[in-house]
């Protein structure tokens, strides 16, 4: 059964359990929610940037990608913004951490050129590590650390780097090639499925490394992102439009849904 926690929103990206909380991104309204068991929200963080991606590092705090600024920002406790880093030139889309406190960020690349991944250390030092990724999208950490996987929206698949102690990627693979699917924002579940989302095909998929599909949750809108929390899949999905259009998504079409699932969380997000 699926429940709609949240709607009436723009463009919803980044959902993250937190705190007991959802929290989620609406990049139209340029808000960072915060929204409890009953749907009601708050808004945790306003940051004028599309897209607006965020998470929480190891110990609490929130970092949120500024792509509007190219900074990687995160929130103070009185709710203030600090810069943690300068990403530099390029078009900065999704985040990642790991345990340690490395926060992955992924650029990607709309005239065609391939996009890649980046690392920004808890010294606040940025550095690419990996490249040649046709559009990265959504990224998720394995409970071990040792594993980053990233959605690659245009290329089909998850594809898969092994994490070294100092942020570095290397022995990139293919963890599941998806066929016709359209991986977007993705999260980690205790078996080591991965969940991800798919605007152009509506729905919300499980997958085994490898691509088996375990389970497909259809939906009547694009799902953007998704993330567990306990054994609850929150999906962050609207009806898209495209990204030529004033508006990339129907006014007000921005839903959160919840879906029980049998496997609870792992991992980052």
């Amino acid at each position: 059964m699926i429940e709609v926690l949240l709607s009436g929103r723009g463009l919803l990206e980044s959902p993250r359990w937190h705190d007991e909380r959802l929290y989620v991104s609406d990049w139209t309204a340029g808000e960072v929610l915060a929204v409890d068991r009953s749907g009601q929200a708050e808004v945790a963080a306003e940051v004028a940037s599309l897209p607006l991606c965020f998470a929480f590092l190891p110990d609490g705090p929130m970092v949120i990608v500024s792509a509007a600024e190219r900074r990687l920002l995160g929130r103070k406790p009185d709710g203030t913004l600090a810069v943690l880093a300068e990403l530099g030139k390029g078009y900065w889309n999704d985040i990642a951490v790991d345990g340690r406190g490395n926060a992955y960020v992924n650029r990607v690349d709309f005239t065609g050129a391939p996009g890649a991944v980046h690392v920004v250390t808890p010294d606040g030092r940025v550095r690419e590590v990996a490249g040649d990724l046709a559009f990265p999208n959504g990224m998720a950490v394995t409970p071990d650390d040792a594993t980053l996987i990233v959605a690659d929206s245009y290329g089909h698949s998850l594809v898969a780097f092994d994490i070294a102690g100092d942020g570095g990627l290397s022995g990139r693979r293919v963890w599941a090639a998806l066929g016709e699917g359209t991986p977007d924002g993705i999260c980690v579940d205790a078996q080591g499925a991965v969940w991800y989302a798919d605007v152009p095909n509506r729905c919300c998929v499980r997958v085994a490394e490898g691509g088996e599909v375990l389970r497909t949750v259809s939906l009547d809108r694009g799902g953007f992102a998704c993330a567990l929390g306990g054994r609850t899949l929150y999906v962050a999905a609207a009806e898209w439009r495209g990204m030529t259009e004033e508006e990339m998504v129907a006014p007000g079409s921005g839903q959160v849904f919840a879906v029980p699932v049998d496997v609870p969380a792992a991992g980052w997000p």
